[in-house]
């Protein structure tokens, strides 16, 4: 017997650590995850923001709660997967969204901005999905991984956009996604990444400005930037069982940008 498409996409009894959760994309995801069944803990370096993340999931009728932590610092990445495992018992979805981006051209780029972008963006992936992986998923033979890139990852930027580390480690996150995908599927543990566009948040807000709404919208064939909900549907699909034949694939959510050749 098949199952339903909402047999399918039903998360409840699973549950999901989502990191960089307390706002924009990371808080997106997460509700999406909580609204298909899925109990939440999500993480982020400031205690009041995540406090506002999970009494907005919460009023949402959310299972969440909330942990301190700072992805580009392993020891407190090992803290928090032993306190999410506490939390949660199992991790079923872990949610790798914690990003940094710096700004500046190539020839000046400061060394140690170079490595606080990569220290979150591929250090931070790289050390939280061993660490799950080998406490909750391998042992289980069961996971779902899902690595927040970029449309950045997959070529260069305008002219005007001077982000070499950003790019480089979303570039990074896409083949990431695909080796870890390779070697951990004997595991059933599944690993894809989304790779979204412009999407107003915290972290974008400076390049909007700089780069111009209205440019970016004309730019993108739905002549739009992404929203609130734009997220939901492809991270449900990767981390539920209507993707369980979905492995170390990356999709652009980005309003059509990155299939434009720039004239």
């Amino acid at each position: 017997m098949t199952r339903s498409i909402q047999t399918l996409f039903d998360l409840s009894g699973k549950t999901a650590l989502v990191t960089g959760g307390s706002r924009g994309l990371g808080l997106q995801m997460a509700e999406a995850l909580g609204e298909a069944g899925a109990r939440i803990l999500v993480t982020a370096r400031k205690a009041d923001e995540l406090q506002q993340a999970v009494a907005t999931l919460k009023a949402k009728g959310i299972d969440a709660d909330w942990v301190v932590a700072d992805c580009a610092d392993p020891t407190s990445i090992e803290a928090l997967c032993t306190e999410a495992m506490s939390r949660l018992g199992e991790i079923d979805i872990l949610v790798n969204n914690a990003g940094a981006a710096w700004g500046a051209p190539a020839e000046d780029h400061p060394l140690a901005a170079w490595d606080k972008v990569m220290n979150v963006n591929v250090r931070g992936y790289f050390l939280l999905s061993q660490m799950v992986a080998k406490q909750s998923m391998i042992k289980r033979k069961s996971g779902r991984i899902i690595n927040v890139a970029s449309i950045a990852g997959l070529g260069g930027n305008p002219r005007d956009m001077q982000t070499l580390a950003y790019n480089t480690s979303k570039g990074a996150a896409i083949n990431f996604t695909r080796a870890l995908a390779a070697e951990w599927g004997a595991y059933n543990i599944t690993v894809n990444a989304i790779c979204p566009g412009f999407f107003p948040s915290k972290m974008t807000k400076g390049t909007l400005e700089h780069m111009g709404v209205d440019r970016l919208k004309a730019h993108a064939p739905l002549q739009r930037l992404g929203d609130d909900e734009d997220l939901k549907g492809l991270c449900v699909l990767y981390a539920s069982e209507a993707g369980k034949h979905i492995t170390g694939q990356w999709l652009a959510v980005d309003g059509g940008v990155s299939v434009v050749v720039a004239g």
